[in-house]
């Protein structure tokens, strides 16, 4: 390893983060040592992240691929990527943010819970304009009316999951239908205008046809 492409002080907190939960876990006599130990695990769980990805860094600029770290940390290539990797937007040159929007899943839940109730127009108005331009709040119900006379009456909905794709977080919401499942997905803006809104079976999302 290049030992000049590591920040020292990355491995001096580790140290130091490592000596303190050691006192700290033999210090446990109450509720606010306990604390303190919790704090002091947390804080080296922190550290040993931040010279993991330090040393990742590290092992990529000496020409180490995804796959080999991938296969180093006993996962795949593709989730070390995410992980690990960034992307310059070729636009501005600035990284591009890997992280969901705060809340996007909460968001796309009460689209859901809006078109459940008939309040499909509330949906719409949060549309951005190339959505607003594509459908009307008319033709969202429509879209809905159909759904429900394909699979029955809405139920309920499952855990949602976000990720982020460029410059907008996409939520998938699995979706409990009477006679069938489907899962909605919803893509937000960091604004939290809706982008784009598909239902979709829930077999052919698990099978990546979607």
């Amino acid at each position: 390893m290049s030992k000049d492409r590591i920040s020292p002080s990355l491995v001096t907190a580790l140290l130091a983060r490592t000596q303190a939960l050691a006192a700290s876990v033999h210090d446990r006599r109450d509720q606010q040592s306990a604390l303190r130990a919790v704090r002091n695990a947390a804080g080296l769980r922190a550290d040993a992240e931040a010279l993991l990805s330090a040393l990742v860094d590290d092992a990529r600029s000496l020409g180490a691929t995804w796959q080999e770290v991938g296969s180093t940390l006993g996962i795949s290539r593709q989730a070390a990527y995410q992980r690990f990797g960034q992307v310059t937007d070729p636009r501005t040159g600035r990284p591009l943010a890997k992280d969901p929007f705060e809340g996007a899943a909460g968001r796309a839940i009460l689209v859901f819970d809006l078109l459940r109730e008939g309040r499909g127009k509330d949906v719409h108005i949060d549309f951005d304009e190339t959505m607003q331009q594509a459908m009307t709040a008319e033709q969202l119900g429509d879209v809905w009316a159909h759904v429900l006379t394909t699979v029955g009456a809405f139920e309920s909905n499952g855990e949602p999951t976000a990720r982020r794709m460029g410059e907008l977080t996409v939520v998938d919401v699995p979706l409990h239908f009477e006679a069938g499942e489907m899962v909605g997905r919803v893509a937000l803006t960091e604004d939290n205008q809706i982008a784009g809104l598909f239902i979709l079976d829930a077999s052919a999302v698990a099978g990546g046809a979607s």
